[in-house]
């Protein structure tokens, strides 16, 4: 099985840091795999996505054009991607921040405040990671354990202090 995940957002809103994540919860699965993140010329700020495939067989291309899973952090992400996601895929989106406008009733929105949430549990930066643990409570795309295991590992040992917040952020997300 292979499902295929893209994330977008803006710079500086952890996009890429989230779909390594869930790469490295590939990686921990002993799964194939590939992160591909694509940035504009702007640093924080410009558009941003990341596109990340995990499989039990080998992966043909690593560029998601129809994504099973989307996370989209602001509205021109969501604009711009929800008529991709492939029927009876889902997406799950920063209510704080998007309006979701779509005609489509062959996928599942999931709707989060994570926004809202970061900021009202003082986790400066966690938005990203409340989305990433939605998707793994609806998703079941790894275990907990594995991706407490793949934020130890992607978080830089310089920033080893923000680990357990980002811990619970997915917990925030799990329970949302």
């Amino acid at each position: 099985m292979t499902t295929e995940i893209l994330l977008a957002g803006f710079g500086g809103q952890g996009i890429l840091f989230a779909g390594k994540i869930l790469a490295y919860c590939g990686l921990m699965d002993n799964k194939e795999l590939s992160w591909l993140p694509s940035y504009g010329p702007e640093m924080r700020g410009g558009t941003c996505n990341c596109s990340v495939c995990i499989s039990d067989q080998p992966i043909g291309s690593p560029l998601v054009t129809a994504p099973d899973l989307l996370i989209a952090m602001n509205q021109p992400s969501f604009d711009k991607f929800a008529e991709t996601v492939k029927p009876g895929g889902k997406i799950f989106y920063d209510s704080t921040l998007i309006e979701p406008e779509t005609t489509r009733t062959d996928i599942t929105l999931f709707g989060i405040p994570s926004q809202q949430l970061a900021d009202d549990n003082e986790l400066k930066g966690g938005s990203n990671i409340i989305l990433l643990g939605k998707l793994l409570k609806e998703t079941e795309i790894c275990t907990l354990d594995t991706m407490k295991k793949a934020i130890e590992r992607v978080v830089p040992p310089s920033k080893a202090h923000l680990i357990a917040n980002n811990f619970r952020a997915i917990e925030l997300g799990m329970n949302s």
